[in-house]
């Protein structure tokens, strides 16, 4: 591997839907990995499940790019008012944690780094352009519990999240830690 210096690019609404072909190879690389062990099965629900989620209102995709080579990808959009996001959640959470109202909480779907560009904080720039300008309050995601995401898990603590419960998403899923990161009040102006 001969490394470049590492470009961002990304996409909005209907222009992320677009990409899926982009970034897939990427998915299949990272996803075969431990933990995960995905097959062509859990790739083709994936991309099912992408194409739903390209259609979300605020629907955001960040490719990252060593020269003309995908080494990583994250995706995200706001949740709905309808959202059963934290239906799933295992511990009791109060209502007004749970409401949401489209423009509140901005949940990221996948975040993901090629093994050989691990390390090297393309992961953390992934997330920053990700979140970049939004105007939301929070931001959740899921991630498998330690010591199966160990990693991905301290890089989250790091940013600012925090665990908020276990998820059981759908009956076959494992079980995931439901996280969030809330977002420093913006400061406004008088000018």
């Amino acid at each position: 591997m001969t490394q470049t210096a590492v470009t961002y690019e990304c996409f909005e609404g209907q222009e992320a839907a677009g990409q899926l072909d982009t970034f897939i190879a990427a998915y299949e690389e990272v996803y075969e990995e431990p933990p995960y062990r995905e097959g062509p099965s859990d790739v083709a629900e994936f991309i099912a499940h992408y194409q739903v989620h390209a259609r979300r209102a605020g629907m955001r995709l960040v490719i990252a790019w060593d020269g003309d080579e995908v080494v990583g990808f994250t995706y995200g959009y706001l949740l709905p008012a309808d959202s059963s996001w934290w239906a799933n959640v295992q511990e009791d959470l109060p209502e007004h944690f749970t409401r949401e109202d489209g423009r509140r909480t901005w949940v990221i779907l996948e975040l993901a780094v090629r093994k050989q560009w691990r390390r090297l904080g393309i992961a953390t720039a992934l997330h920053s352009r990700l979140l970049e300008g939004l105007d939301i309050e929070r931001v959740t995601l899921t991630v498998r519990p330690e010591p199966e995401a160990k990693a991905a898990q301290s890089a989250y603590v790091n940013w600012g999240y925090r665990e908020v419960g276990l998820t059981h998403p759908w009956e076959e899923a494992p079980f995931y830690t439901a996280m969030v990161f809330d977002l420093p009040e913006r400061a406004t102006s008088a000018d």
